[in-house]
């Protein structure tokens, strides 16, 4: 194979449109649910993953991150939103939610899951 954008796109090396999820997780006495949109590991997760082993920031923040997105594939995150650096006052993320949020993107990705 030649390696050019239409042959990569015939093999299906692009990740493409974000995936849409819903979550619920509980705050408190409630349950909230939400939708989200989880963009399949690519690109971004990548880099993201080279920083975290740069220390330059924390790996799941930095999955998280990479991860969660609206419709058009735009972060709605940053590393420094999930661990609170960002809004010191309004602090990390909950953590329910955090798992949540990991859940939905092992999903949309299959991470985990042995393929027969």
């Amino acid at each position: 194979m030649k390696l050019t954008l239409e042959s990569l796109k015939e093999k299906g090396a692009f990740t493409g449109r974000p995936v849409e999820k819903e979550i619920t997780w509980k705050q408190g006495d409630d349950e909230i649910t939400a939708t989200v949109f989880i963009r399949p590991l690519g690109y971004h997760s990548t880099k993201s993953d080279l920083l975290a082993m740069g220390g330059k920031i924390d790996n799941v923040a930095g999955r998280i991150a990479a991860s969660v997105c609206d419709e058009e594939g735009h972060p709605v995150f940053t590393p420094e939103d999930i661990t609170g650096e960002a809004d010191p006052e309004r602090g990390a993320l909950d953590g329910a939610l955090t798992i949540a949020l990991l859940v939905a993107i092992n999903e949309v990705n299959d991470l985990g899951k042995t393929k027969h």
